[in-house]
């Protein structure tokens, strides 16, 4: 995920300020197994995989680093992963 983000950053130049701020806040926080950035650049939005233990910490800290860098208040969303791709039945 970091690679990702790093080359849409580097290669690509499709992030921007606050999506590195948002993805780099992340990325300080224990309990952080990855960052990047998601949908079309530009603007938008990132994908954090967060330890369960460090969700709230999480939030707290990125959302007051996040705020002190850029004077934008981040939303967060907690997802929960599903069993992933599966044959659902005969076709």
């Amino acid at each position: 995920m970091i690679e990702s983000h790093n080359s849409l950053r580097d290669d690509y130049e499709v992030t921007g300020f606050e999506l590195d701020s948002l993805v780099e806040a992340a990325l300080e926080e224990e309990g952080t197994i990855g960052s990047r950035m998601t949908g079309a650049g530009f603007g938008g939005c990132t994908v954090s995989l967060v330890k369960n233990e460090a969700i709230e910490d999480f939030i707290a800290h990125v959302g007051k680093k996040y705020f002190e860098k850029t004077g934008l208040e981040a939303a967060f969303y907690i997802g929960i992963p599903g069993d992933g791709a599966r044959k659902l039945g005969d076709f």
